[in-house]
């Protein structure tokens, strides 16, 4: 049975690498939009400096508790899958595309977070908090993405 304290810094840890995956998610899209889409560049590049910090403040955590930090991705997984799909997709296609695949990654992410929350996981208070308000700019970045999406024709 896994302590408390292996159990939150391995929730911090998967936290750190799915915004890790995030990022990379985001800053490739950044990098494959058309002249037209500076607008969606902008919040694409809001949403890769949202997970940094999102990373800095988590590994902050997991040093605190004393654990070792990833520094990593996923390497398996669904979210890890979500995050390679969009990544996969930005070359050539329409916004609406692109946001429907940022979409499932943001999905993924806000999955991520509810279930680093779950009473399962028997986090401390300090670490709950941190991962819920993180979860309130992921949640609102996949509402954000959401709209965008379904604003397109």
């Amino acid at each position: 049975m896994e302590t408390t304290f292996e159990k939150s810094v391995e929730v911090l840890n998967d936290l750190i690498e799915i915004n890790n995956d995030r990022i990379d998610g985001f800053d490739r899209a950044s990098k494959d939009l058309g002249e037209g889409d500076a607008d969606l560049k902008a919040i694409f590049d809001q949403f890769a400096s949202d997970s940094r910090r999102n990373v800095q403040e988590l590994s902050a955590a997991v040093g605190q508790a004393g654990g070792e930090v990833e520094t990593g991705n996923t390497a398996t997984g669904t979210i890890h899958r979500a995050w390679l799909d969009v990544k996969a997709t930005f070359s050539g296609h329409d916004r609406k595309s692109i946001l429907e695949e940022c979409e499932r990654g943001e999905d993924a992410i806000k999955k991520a977070y509810r279930d680093a929350l779950s009473e399962d996981n028997g986090l401390s208070p300090q670490f709950a908090t941190l991962i819920a308000q993180q979860q309130q700019l992921i949640n609102e970045g996949h509402d954000k993405i959401k709209a965008l999406r379904d604003a397109q024709v």
